[in-house]
C-alpha cells in the first residue's frame, strides 16, 4: 500500500494529546526513559518500547470496554 506525503502520527482527536502526552510520559517513567525536553534524542529502540507498550495498553483497555458492553446477536 503507498503512502502518501503527509505525517501519519497525527492525533485524530485534538482533545486527546495532552493526555496522550501524559500518557507516553508515563509510560517512559515506568521504562526510566525521559521524555521531558525530548528534541530527538532518544533511540529507536527506546521510543519503539514506549510506542509498543502505549498501543498494548491500549488494546487492553478496549477490549475490556468491549467485553462490558452489550453483546451483539446476529
Amino acid at each position: 500500500m503507498a503512502r502518501n506525503n503527509s505525517n501519519s502520527n497525527q492525533t485524530l482527536v485534538p482533545e486527546a494529546k495532552a493526555a496522550l502526552k501524559s500518557f507516553r510520559d508515563q509510560v517512559a517513567s515506568e521504562f526510566g526513559i525521559d521524555f521531558s525536553g525530548y528534541n530527538g534524542d532518544k533511540t529507536a529502540r527506546e521510543c519503539g518500547s514506549v510506542g509498543g507498550e502505549m498501543v498494548r495498553r491500549l488494546i487492553e483497555q478496549a477490549e475490556r470496554s468491549m467485553s462490558t458492553t452489550t453483546t451483539y446477536r446476529r
